[in-house]
């Protein structure tokens, strides 16, 4: 039932009939089903606009926060019945070859964004999503699009964005694209890496205006053609034996988050699942030598500030 995101017309649960308050209040009621077409798959789970915290934790403490949400929030779809909840996430990130994307995070800019193709499995028939990713001072912007994987190469090497590229023929898709092509050519962008990680998702039931994420076993590797591979030969692990915990709300910071928050002793810690990724690789590995800028001293410094503090960082 869950082999497609927007491949097939299966049914999903639409919504819970709740007693739960506008800041996430706790869930109760019973499912509703519709119908799952290809153009809703495209559509949902899509939080376009949105703020993000995010902290680093033990399996431990994540496991003790899975109990914690779930009496707020329930399962995404895509985690129900999977081995710890979690699905696979790879995504190949685009950057230009002085990697101006890695850069921007490396010196904490507050307008920045990123380009990634993200898709979910290795079979051609199912989508990939074209992204882009923008930070506006604390705010977080996202734009993207279903496309048909046949499309990566020729849209990678340069081919003007066609609608038949698009799993879904909504204006706002093509526009989407547009803008993806755009960017891309005015960085001169190329893949750079390839990432992945499981992710085990919490929603607001019906509404998605909430989500909680824990991200477990962060992989990065250099990868410079448009190959949509789910297999990795020697990656490394930016973040281990960490967890990623991310809060993502649309609107005002639900108090419940608050709690949750304090319950746990939460630090905020800066986690960039690319950035960190190549300053654990190395910039030289995935820029031109004649680009290469970046002293080792630098590159320390950039990982040691992203460390968690106390206990987690001595067994980093």
């Amino acid at each position: 039932m869950n082999r497609a995101r927007g491949s097939a017309r299966i049914w999903k649960p639409e919504s819970r009939a709740r007693t739960q308050d506008q800041e996430g209040g706790r869930v109760r009621g019973s499912i509703k089903w519709r119908r799952y077409t290809p153009e809703r798959a495209v559509e949902d789970k899509v939080q376009l606009q949105r703020f993000e915290l995010k902290y680093r934790v033990d399996e431990n403490t994540a496991r003790a926060i899975r109990e914690f949400v779930r009496g707020y929030l329930e399962l995404d779809e895509y985690g129900v019945g999977k081995p710890n909840n979690a699905y696979r996430i790879h995504s190949l990130y685009l950057d230009s070859d002085d990697l101006r994307c890695f850069w921007d995070v490396f010196n904490s800019n507050k307008n920045r964004y990123k380009l990634r193709i993200r898709y979910y499995d290795d079979d051609p028939d199912t989508p990939a999503f074209c992204e882009i990713k923008r930070r506006v001072n604390e705010a977080i912007f996202k734009q993207r699009c279903a496309i048909r994987k046949q499309a990566v190469a020729p849209l990678l090497s340069g081919q003007l964005p066609d609608p038949s590229f698009l799993i879904s023929q909504r204006p706002h898709q093509l526009e989407a694209l547009q803008e993806f092509c755009r960017r891309i050519s005015d960085l001169n962008a190329k893949p750079k890496t390839h990432v992945n990680y499981l992710r085990e998702a919490w929603v607001s039931p019906g509404s998605n205006a909430v989500r909680v994420c824990l991200d477990r076993q962060v992989c990065s590797e250099p990868q410079f053609t448009p190959e949509l591979k789910t297999e990795m030969e020697n990656p490394v692990m930016p973040f281990e034996p960490e967890v990623i915990l991310e809060l993502k709300f649309t609107g005002r910071f639900p108090n419940w988050m608050g709690d949750l928050v304090r319950t746990f002793g939460l630090r905020q810690l800066s986690s960039a699942k690319y950035a960190d990724g190549v300053a654990l690789l190395g910039e030289r590995r995935l820029a031109p030598e004649t680009l290469t800028l970046l002293r080792e001293d630098l590159l320390e410094q950039f990982l040691e500030r992203r460390r968690l503090p106390g206990r987690l960082a001595q067994q980093a």
